[in-house]
């Protein structure tokens, strides 16, 4: 039996419950952005991925570039894009530029008047004609606005903006072989069009950055790309994500296996743990490439097919 001691307090409890309620931050019940405005801002289209992560290409279809002479497809080593998530009662987006020396300065500026802010700025490959660089951002707030902010910071460069992309001629080009890839390395993979075939691996354990998940989407996940050349063979790129201790034994296992390691270092500034980035390149037999991507990736602490 309550008595009626008990019975103001059941009430007062359930009064300060009801308030609880009504003033809860609206971000608990902040509705996904409108994804057709961010797309129609930015002025290219956009896939949801998984954990609900929107992510736009921006492929750097304007630039005819080669690495050791080899013809390079923007599928391949050229692909910009951002990665939006709502988080709370805000946005987040993050990506990865792919720019020439001269359109670097213009674009950082243009990125930091929209509040964005710069993450890194560096290579990807080496022996690149013309020599290309690679801008990773990121940024907090509305989502159709930081679209607006990008899409004004790229017009100071040739990225193609402001409708769909022309779709490539048709050509007699080289195929892969991608079941002997996959084969070779365990993983399934998937064409991204231009003949380009790609193979991600999530990493095991869950990255962090301001206690939100970076997720595979956001460009947080190892991406080992095959781009078919001549005489049977097979140009790889992409990059491996690491923590500390892995770098050395990745970078180790592919020079053995005769992969040229291009560039290590950071993309973020406060993931966790803190996280590398090891880029390659080289240009062979694919099923023997497969076999070397998949030796430096039994170093790492990837999730299991």
């Amino acid at each position: 039996m309550i008595n009626r001691s008990g019975t103001r307090l059941m009430r007062v409890a359930v009064l300060y419950a009801g308030v609880a309620i009504l003033t809860t931050p609206a971000f608990l019940w902040a509705a996904d952005p409108d994804w057709k405005a961010v797309e129609q801002a930015l002025g290219k289209s956009g896939q949801m991925q998984a954990g609900d992560v929107f992510r736009i290409g921006m492929p750097r279809t304007d630039l005819n570039v080669t690495v050791k002479g080899v013809p390079v497809k923007a599928g391949f080593a050229l692909g910009s894009y951002a990665a939006f998530k709502q988080v709370g009662d805000h946005a987040m987006v993050m990506g990865d530029l792919v720019l020439l020396d001269q359109e670097i300065p213009a674009v950082m500026s243009g990125l930091f008047a929209g509040g964005l802010e710069v993450t890194a700025v560096h290579n990807h490959l080496n022996e690149m004609s013309p020599h290309t660089m690679y801008m990773h951002y990121s940024g907090h707030g509305d989502a159709v606005q930081m679209a607006r902010a990008l899409r004004q910071a790229l017009s100071a460069s040739g990225t193609p903006l402001g409708g769909p992309a022309a779709a490539p001629a048709p050509t007699s080009s080289p195929t892969l072989d991608t079941k002997a890839i996959e084969q070779a390395l365990g993983r399934a993979g998937r064409d991204v069009g231009g003949g380009v075939f790609q193979i991600t691996v999530p990493r095991a354990e869950t990255i962090t950055e301001m206690g939100q998940p970076l997720l595979p989407g956001m460009g947080v996940v190892t991406v080992m790309n095959f781009q078919p050349t001549t005489d049977g063979k097979a140009a790889i790129t992409g990059d491996f994500v690491l923590i500390d201790k892995e770098v050395n034994p990745v970078a180790k296992a592919l020079r053995q296996h005769g992969v040229d390691v291009t560039a290590i270092h950071n993309h973020g500034l406060m993931d966790t743990p803190r996280l590398f980035y090891v880029h390659f390149w080289a240009n062979d037999d694919p099923t023997k490439l497969a076999q070397a991507l998949k030796a430096a990736l039994d170093a790492t602490n990837s999730r299991k097919p």
